[in-house]
This record gives C-alpha cells, structure tokens and sequence, in this order.
C-alpha cells in the first residue's frame, strides 16, 4: 500500500541511505535507564528514535518543504560524543564516523563530504571555510582558515571593471555570476589539513556514505528545492548545472526528486585516493580553471572570465592561525581571527554587553521556544551590535595585507576601549548608527559588504572530549552558478569591496589583492571557564551559524541566551532571531511563533517598544541555521546536550539517551 506520494521513490533510496546511520550500540550510563540503544538515531520532540533513510515517520531525511520554523524542538543529551548539523544524512554520517571511535576531525570530513552533495546552494568542494578545533588532550584551541583567495592576475578593479584599461565595463552578466567571483577554492585543503593534524582513521575511508548517496541519490530537500527555482535563469546559463537541477523539458527538479550526483562521486573517490591534491592539480584542476575562463552561457549570453591559473589552485594552502580569545565574565570566549571578522565583531559586542546586568533582563514566560526577548535585552545587545560593526567595517581585513590597528586585536577588543563604548550607549534611546574607534591618523575606507548567504554550519564534539565548530560557505545560495565535476564553485570574491575606494577616496582594507582572502562574517565560536589560574578550564559550549553578515548576531543571542539566560542548547538555538549591523534597521525575526507581526506589529509589545525607543523595525523572516553542543551535567555525571535552529532542517545525533 503507497502510504506516501514518495513511496516509489522512498524504496529505491532506502538501501543506500539506511547504511548512513544504522551504527547502533553505546553503553548505558548509570545515571539513566534506556529501554533501547539509540545512538545516532535521529529523536523526535515526543522521545521517538527512529534511523535516518529508513524512510519511517519521523525520519528527518524526508523531504518536506522548508517551513521557515519548527516547534517543539527539545534539546537532545548524549554521553560521550554528539553531531549537530542543519542536514540529516551530514549528521549520520559523521555519528557514524565517531560511532566508530574517530575524531571530531574525522567526522568533518565525512560530514563536508555529505553536505557537498545535500546542500550544494549552501557548501560544497568548490568553496571555502573557517572552523575552530579544541585538542582536549593538549587542552589547546587552533583556527583553521580555508577563505578562498583571489588569483595572482586580480587587481583592485577586478569586481569592477572587464579591464582596467581598455574596458571599465562591468563584468557580465554582473559580478557574483561572472568568473570574476571565483576565488581559489578552500574546503578541500581545509578538511585535509584539519585531519592531517587530529585525524585517527584513515582518509580514504572518511566518504563512503557521501560516495554511496552520490550514486544511488538522494531526494531533494526544501530549501534546495527553493535554491533551484529561484536561481532557475542563472543556473540555466552552466550546461553542467541546467543538466543537474533540471529537468530535461527545462522545469526544475522538486521537493522529493531523486538526485543522483555520479560526477560528484568520482571527484569524492579521487579526493579519497589523492588527498586534496586532486582537486588542486590534474584534471579536476584543469575542469575548474576552464569553467573559470568560460566566456559564453549555455543561452549564448557574455560572461566575463575570471584570471585563476592552474599554478593559483595549485599554490593555494589552508592556514592555521591563532584564535580570537577574550574573557567574558567567567568564561573564554574563542571566535575565528580574521579573514573572518565574525570573531571579533563577537568578542566586541560581548566585551560592551560584559559592562551591563544581562541576567536581569532575560526573556519572559520562557517555553521551549527561548521565550520573550525583553525590549531592554533587545535594544542593550543591538546597540553593542551596532558598535561592533562600526569597527569592523573599518578595520577588519585579511591580516596577511591589512595589519590591525596598532598591531593588535587588542587594540579593539581590550576591556578598557570597550567600557568607552559601552558608555556610548543611552538606555532610552537607539543610536541608529555607530561611530568606529578612532585609532591613528591614517583612516581606512568604511566597507558594509556582507553577504555570505549561501553557508552551513555545524559541530561535533567526539568520545575523547575533541570539540569542533565549523563554518563553511559558497557565499550567495548556489555560489556563481558555475558547475564541474559534480559540484559548484564558490562566488566568494564578491566579499571583498569592489570599490577600491570609499567615498571619501580612502583605501577600504578590504579591496581585492593577488592572493589576498576576502573578508568575512563566519564565526564559529568555542567557550570555556576560566581556570582558577586564569587559563582556558573546562569546555562548556561550541556554537556557529550561517546567515552572512547577520552571523555574529545570531552568535551573540545564542550566547547571551545560554551564558546570561539560562537557556538549553536547544531554547537559545529556537530564540528568536534580533540584531542589528551598523544602520538604524533592528531585525526581529517575524517567523518566530513569539513575535506578534499582525497589524505592523503594532499588537507586539518588544516591537512597539522598541520603536519606542528609535529602532527602525523589521521583522522579515530570519534563517540562522545555530547548531550548538554544551557541556552539563545529570546527577552530576558529564554529559552533552545538543541543539538545531528550527528554521534549518537539522538534526542532532550521538550516542544519545532518554532524559
């Protein structure tokens, strides 16, 4: 009996994907009773396990179009090790590798591998990405930075104009679907350094399950659904694209199609085999530098080439680089150092809201949604936004061509220049717009790009207490509609400024430069007590999340919201989404069940208050994608809880128990 219209298609998938988290055993520990083992099975708000490809209700792996919100969600607890992605196959099959005894590095790499394939609008091996790694046993914190870069023949026009001399045209059709956006891509060295350094099993065994959906497929989730109709035109112009996502009378695939990606495959069993040299020398290589140059759409429309050589692909390495740590209160907070300004506009916002009673203004009658925000909560945090981002827009670029002020992070981040700033800020009145720090003569070009749209996000923390919070991204959802080899390349270019100037003539930090990586807002972010000693103690909480430029404020209220609030992984992860950068507009997330949007919002209390106060509202729907591990306790045993943002399609799995 069909009980479902993707019954067909259900059984065709349900032999490859049931492999993807079919790991069961896992001990029972003796503070709880479990009357079945569920590890990385997938737990549902009513305490159902259930695997995911089984194609059972309740399976997270089906397709269902994406609502904007889930509620219910409840906090998931695991004893040892736990995974937390926004896509159910990423999060199996990384369970599956620490089911296994692997590390929360090992696990990365078969979670990118998955994500490549189920969430190409979002990530994939043509893009890039940062994470923050914590070594337990040498109780230390590494960043590791995988920011595209541009190609050695880039100029400071090169998002700007066809050329600099001969044609000040702008690229074609635009910039982001021009090759001009295709920075050199990032991810495949990122995960192979990440697991050189801290992986325990072998390589080549880390993209079985990536490999195994790639060629028996996998059915077409919401939000990819959406990503291919509304870049329907766009992907059309990349023959291999218009092949992939659409149907052969030119209609684009729906929620529920089977997808297989073999392309995808092959390039995953040569990355297996080779390293990640695979994609950055040979053939593959070869295939992303030609898709770089083309110059003509499969419609017969102009596209201008971008410059990347075979020798740009092939020079380019991650980098490991020291984190963004400050204390605030009794905690560590460690966030990425730039490319990405997404840890120090954390770390500042947090060092001015360190300077006022958070506690006191936590949200009213709080529910497994987060609660109420509190106009005086909302409109402190904002403010601190607001000033964070003044600074950033200033002074935050690729440290390797733009030196901080005065040399140092500190010189933005210490507590001294944050109480000024706190300062600034008026109880009874928003400041719209902030002013940055003035930190020398020689003033930097003001630069508010921030796009970053297409991202993924997720964490793990494995058996040996290793924590891992990464970030990775195409940029705009399906990057520069550019496709080979199975997946898309990134359009991560078009982060940096493409005025070389501001409109007062000085110099942006963030212009593009040969092999500079464009700014950005990624910020994974790792948290601990401070010792007695002062030093980094016990790991308390790992978080991250896509949504480009609004990335450190989705941070900041879930950070708030555990450290300041008191909420669970899952209830900070569910709050509702409030931030604001640096322009009078303060966003409240109308697709929140708390927020009132009715008649102008006029019916809300926390929107008329907060017009009250000077904010410019806007409560259009927000699409964070939090993914969050803490570390707590139950009957003073140590376990893990673990949450995913409603408004994504995740899932959080681990040798999990009944709490």
């Amino acid at each position: 009996m069909e009980t479902s219209p993707y019954f067909k298609l259900l059984t065709a998938i349900s032999a490859s994907t049931l492999l993807l988290a079919s790991c069961g055993g896992g001990s029972d520990a003796s503070f709880h009773v479990a009357t079945k083992d569920v590890s990385c099975l997938a737990i549902d708000s009513s305490g159902s396990s259930v695997v995911i490809g089984s194609n059972l209700p309740g399976d997270p792996s089906l397709p269902e179009a994406a609502s904007g919100y889930r509620t219910g969600l409840k906090p998931i607890y695991a004893q040892t090790y736990m995974v937390t992605t926004s896509n159910a196959y990423a999060s199996a099959a990384g369970c599956a590798v620490l089911k296994k005894g692997g590390t929360a590095a090992d696990a990365a790499v078969a979670v990118q591998a998955v994500l490549g394939l189920t969430v190409p609008e979002a990530t994939g091996l043509g893009s890039g990405g940062v994470l923050l790694y914590y070594d337990a046993s040498k109780k230390t914190v590494q960043a590791y930075d995988g920011r595209e870069s541009a190609p050695s023949a880039a100029t400071e026009n090169y998002l700007r104009y066809v050329d600099d001399t001969n044609d000040l045209s702008a690229p074609k059709p635009n910039a982001r679907a021009s090759g001009r956006s295709i920075g050199n891509i990032g991810v495949p060295r990122l995960i192979e350094a990440l697991q050189r350094d801290h992986g325990t099993l072998a390589w080549k065994d880390l993209f079985g399950d990536a490999i195994t959906l790639s060629t028996n497929g996998f059915p077409i989730g919401g939000r990819l659904a959406a990503a291919i109709a509304s870049n329907a035109s766009n992907l059309k112009r990349d023959t291999e694209a218009a092949a992939y996502f659409f149907n052969a009378d030119g209609s684009p695939k729906a929620l529920g199609t089977l997808l297989k990606n073999p392309a995808y495959a092959n390039t995953l069993k040569a990355m297996a085999n080779s390293g990640a040299n695979a994609l950055y020398t040979g053939q593959i290589a070869q295939d992303i530098v030609k898709k770089i140059a083309t110059t003509t759409g499969a419609d017969g429309s102009v596209i201008t080439p971008g410059k990347t050589t075979l020798a740009d692909l092939a020079n380019y390495q991650a980098k490991v680089r020291d984190p963004i740590c400050t204390t605030y209160r009794s905690y560590w907070i460690c966030g990425m150092p730039p490319p990405s300004s997404g840890g120090i506009a954390v770390a500042s916002a947090l060092g001015v809201l360190e300077n006022f009673n958070l506690q006191q203004l936590k949200p009213t009658a709080i529910d497994l949604e987060g609660g109420k925000p509190t106009v005086q909560g909302v409109h402190l945090i904002t403010e601190a936004e607001r000033m964070a981002y003044a600074d950033r827009d200033k002074y935050v670029a690729d440290t390797d061509f733009i030196p901080p002020p005065n040399g140092t992070w500190n010189t933005l981040l210490n507590k001294p220049y944050l109480q000024s700033r706190a300062a600034l800020i008026n109880i009874n009145k928003s400041m719209g717009t902030a002013v940055a720090g003035n930190f020398g003569p020689v003033p930097l070009g003001v630069d508010k790009t921030m796009i970053e749209h297409g991202t993924n996000q997720f964490t793990i923390v494995d058996g040996s207490g290793n924590v891992l919070t990464a970030t990775t991204t195409v940029e705009s959802s399906m990057g520069s509609f550019h496709m080979t080899n199975g997946f898309l390349l990134n359009n991560q270019l078009t982060d940096f400024s493409a005025n070389p100037t501001d409109t007062t003539g000085a110099l942006v930090a963030n212009r593009v430069q040969p092999g500079k990586r464009p700014r950005s807002s990624m910020a994974p972010t790792l948290i601990f007590k401070i010792a007695a000693d002062g030093s980094k103690g016990d790991f308390v909480m790992a978080t991250g999340s896509p949504g480009g430029g609004t990335i450190p404020q989705y941070v900041v209220k879930t950070i708030v919201g555990v450290l300041d609030w008191g909420l669970d992984a899952q209830q900070s992860s569910n709050l509702v989404d409030f931030g604001a950068s640096n322009n009078p507009v303060t966003t409240v997330g109308g697709e929140h069940p708390n927020i009132n949007t009715s008649n102008g919002g006029a019916n809300d209390p926390l929107l008329t208050g907060l017009v009250a106060l000077g904010h410019t509202i806007s409560t259009a729907a927000q699409a964070s994608g939090v993914n969050t591990i803490l570390r707590t306790s139950i009957n003073q045993s140590s376990v893990l809880q673990g949450g995913t943002d409603p408004r994504r399609e995740g899932v959080v799995l681990g040798d999990t128990f009944a709490h």
